[in-house]
């Protein structure tokens, strides 16, 4: 069987070829073969590439091929069927003879290509006389996209006087056509704006610089890239991109002054610091490419300085010294401006630097008085007699006409009660004696003003310093309290001094002691230098009384260091002490007080006992009025809680009844105190008869039947009260006297019984006790 191809499908294809699953990629890449007619054989099926152009079809349906078997006689009795993508929407087939039509118009860029089956069939047994082959139909191309830049608009920077063919970015266009079938998706770049400074690469899109720019000249510049499928020929789609290209600075300009010569003027009245006036230099250059710093040269470096503002770049003259017209009237200045940031590609262009002539000229002005001396220090001896010569301040009219100056000390009454100044020639005397000791220094403020202008005045700082002259002797720097005990031994150290100057001393103080030489032969004490301005008082002999001699006063010289050297003779103040060899000092001072009043330790000690027994007797009154104002519910509390606590003074024990009727509370007392503890009475009435029968309960002692009984009544009545508290309790106290089987604790008769006891043990117990141990032997 043969099958024959029309000729007038040669530019019109539908690409149809049998293709397994596995062939099926090798199929697609193999669209743009020849259409040549191969012959194909596969199975009996015979076929050769057909094709159809995408949306070329005019007339529905269009006719793309023909499928045909080696078994059909063309007797109509072999069915041809298609199956798969598009079959019968889009592509149908004859099935008596085989063509393939497709019905409708075909988008390679929605769908490349189809995937199809072939079969054919007996129509009268309905059994395939072909075996079913798959195959794919390929949409072929046309030029029907236009090319886009999607990343537009471009913005590009490149350094100013970059070299020729330096890359400066790269445009990049796409095309929706198919780029591996003809020329429609095969784009081309072209410059359309932007010569003869750019060019751009056809194929790739990178625009390069074509020659060096300057910023200064232009710093921006618009560049247009067009770009055109199908290689550029006629009939392509183009499309065109915009490119702005910046120019990014370099320090390739050195700073140049706007002026040759500038001219300036500042007044000799002017402080430091003064701002004498404002250079400029201009840098083609911008940001820190433009960064300038000034410089002074020359001699005029110590006069004159100059800054750079930041902000304005510009070059600020500084007045760096005082001037003075009558001295110099005019400067020439030399400036200097370099760039602070060089870049080292363009030093051999030259030095990035420049240079300009500043003429200053100094304007006259009547000036204030000037000091010879910035300050003055003057020295003067303390105790300077009044009207003694301090020292002489000068100053002087800096101006031509040389106006007389007068002089005075700035208001300080205190300064002028102590100094004064002759206002014509600037002497300073003093008005009275100084102190060292009380200001080593003073602050003097002088004026001195003209006497033509009296508005221009000045002042300067005087400084006094008083110089020290030894007019103070040595002294104790306190009161020494010293002691020595009546059995102390020769030689034995009693108390170390020292000594103080008021004087100052450029070699530091020292002082020598020694004794007065009134006291050298018959002093009981002697005095040891040690060399370190202090010194020690040893005793001279065994042995004190205070019998003989209570007090020692013993005169002590003190020598100092200064120039002329001072003397001072200072009394000791020594005490006897009733003490063996170490001093205390608590009782070595009151025992001497007391000695000194005639009395004796025995009365010491009698008047320090009534002392504490007072005492004790104040602190518990005290108590006992704090517990009764304790608590504004007292009275109340009592009813609920029977707490009867009584301390009394002791009596005289269970045979102590000679000072009390008995008879008396065990007749109509006890009968009494039954009838009151069965009546309801005020708390404040029970406690008063408490005390009573108390009282006559210490006649009969703690086992009478009369207390026993007032107990008894005491809890029967709690017991029947149901607001009572459970915890009542009564507490008593009775007191034992002498006939206690305890003995009695009481001091009464301890006269008699002291007699009896050995006090020989006190004497062991140290120097303390010593006198408690003479005092009861003696009694002995």
């Amino acid at each position: 069987m043969n099958y024959y191809a029309l000729p007038s499908l040669v530019l019109t294809l539908v690409q149809l070829w049998p293709c397994t699953p596995d062939m099926q990629k090798k199929s697609i890449k193999s669209t743009d073969q020849s259409f040549a007619a191969v012959r194909r054989v596969k199975r009996g099926w015979i076929w050769e590439p057909l094709f159809v152009t995408e949306e070329q079809i005019t007339k529905m349906p269009l006719y793309v091929g023909q499928l045909k078997s080696d078994l059909d006689k063309q007797d109509r009795s072999l069915q041809y069927i298609l199956t798969g993508e598009g079959a019968e929407s889009i592509f149908v087939i004859d099935e008596y003879s085989g063509k393939i039509y497709v019905k409708q118009k075909l988008d390679r860029e929605k769908k490349p290509f189809y995937t199809l089956r072939a079969q054919v069939i007996n129509r009268n047994t309905h059994l395939p006389v072909e075996p079913e082959s798959e195959f794919i139909i390929k949409v072929r191309d046309i030029n029907d996209h236009e090319p886009q830049f999607l990343d537009g608009p471009y913005v590009a920077t490149i350094p100013e006087m970059s070299p020729e063919g330096t890359s400066v970015t790269q445009v990049t266009a796409t095309d929706g056509d198919d780029p591996s079938y003809g020329n429609s998706a095969r784009l081309l770049y072209s410059l359309i704006q932007g010569q003869p400074y750019f060019s751009v690469e056809p194929k790739t899109g990178i625009i390069r610089m074509a020659s060096q720019m300057d910023r200064e000249t232009k710093d921006q510049h618009l560049v247009i890239i067009q770009v055109k499928d199908m290689v550029g020929q006629a009939g392509a789609f183009s499309a065109t991109a915009t490119v702005t290209i910046n120019l990014s600075d370099i320090n390739d300009n050195a700073p140049k002054f706007q002026q040759r010569l500038y001219y300036m003027s500042v007044s000799e009245e002017a402080p430091v610091g003064t701002t004498v006036g404002r250079v400029m230099a201009e840098d083609s250059d911008v940001g820190e490419n433009a960064a300038m710093n000034y410089f002074i040269e020359g001699d005029s470096t110590d006069v004159f300085d100059i800054i750079t503002d930041n902000e304005t770049q510009e070059g600020i003259i500084l007045l760096k010294k005082r001037v003075d017209y009558e001295t110099k009237r005019r400067y020439s200045v030399q400036a200097k401006v370099v760039n602070r940031y060089i870049d080292e590609r363009f030093l051999e262009e030259g030095p990035f630097e420049d240079t300009t002539i500043i003429k200053i000229n100094v304007q006259d002005a009547d000036e204030p008085p000037v000091f010879s001396l910035e300050n003055y220090v003057m020295e003067i001896a303390e105790g300077a007699v009044s009207g003694s010569l301090v020292g002489v301040i000068t100053a002087r009219d800096p101006d031509s006409d040389d106006s007389p100056i007068r002089y005075s000390i700035v208001n300080d009454m205190y300064l002028k009660r102590l100094f004064s100044i002759n206002e014509h020639n600037g002497t300073i005397i003093t008005t009275k004696p100084l102190d060292r000791e009380i200001a080593a220094w003073y602050n003097i403020t002088v004026s001195a003003t003209e006497t033509r202008n009296p508005e221009k005045k000045s002042e300067v700082n005087v400084y006094i310093h008083v110089l020290n002259v030894n007019d103070h002797e040595p002294e104790f720097p306190k009161y020494y309290e010293t002691f020595v005990c009546e059995n102390t031994f020769s030689g034995q150290l009693i108390q170390n001094i020292s000594a103080v100057d008021k004087d100052d001393s450029v070699e530091g103080h020292h002082f020598f002691f020694s004794l007065a030489q009134e006291a050298t032969n018959i002093s009981h004490f002697t005095v040891k230098d040690n060399q370190d301005n202090t010194a020690g008082i040893f005793t001279a002999k065994n042995g004190f009384s205070r019998q003989e001699q209570l007090f020692f006063y013993l005169p002590i010289l003190i020598l100092d260091n200064g120039t002329p050297p001072l003397t001072s003779t200072n009394t000791l103040t020594i005490t006897v002490c009733d003490c063996d060899i170490e001093v205390n000092i608590f009782f070595c001072r009151y025992g001497t007080f007391l000695y000194s009043l005639g009395l004796s330790t025995e009365a010491l000690v009698a008047v320090l006992a009534c002392i504490l027994i007072l005492l004790v007797f104040i602190l518990a009154v005290v108590a006992i009025r704090r517990q009764r104002q304790k608590s504004p519910f007292s009275e109340k509390i009592e009813e609920f809680r029977e707490n009867i606590v009584r301390y009394d003074d002791e009596g005289g024990g269970e045979e102590d009844t000679e000072a009390f009727d008995i008879s008396a509370l065990r007749t109509h007392t006890v009968m009494r105190t039954h009838t009151v503890m069965r009546t309801q009475k005020a708390r404040k009435n029970i406690t008063t008869e408490i005390h009573s029968l108390y009282r006559q309960s210490l006649q009969v002692g703690p086992d009478s039947a009369v207390f026993r009984q007032f107990i008894s009544e005491k809890l029967e009545e709690a017991n029947m009260d149901p607001s009572a508290p459970p915890y009542d309790s009564l507490q008593t106290y009775a007191f034992e006297g002498t006939g206690s089987l305890a003995g009695s604790l009481s001091s009464l008769g301890s006269n008699t019984s002291d007699m009896d006891q050995n006090y020989e043990f006190l004497g062991d117990w140290g120097p303390q006790f010593k006198q408690l141990a003479s005092m009861y032997a003696s009694h002995r």
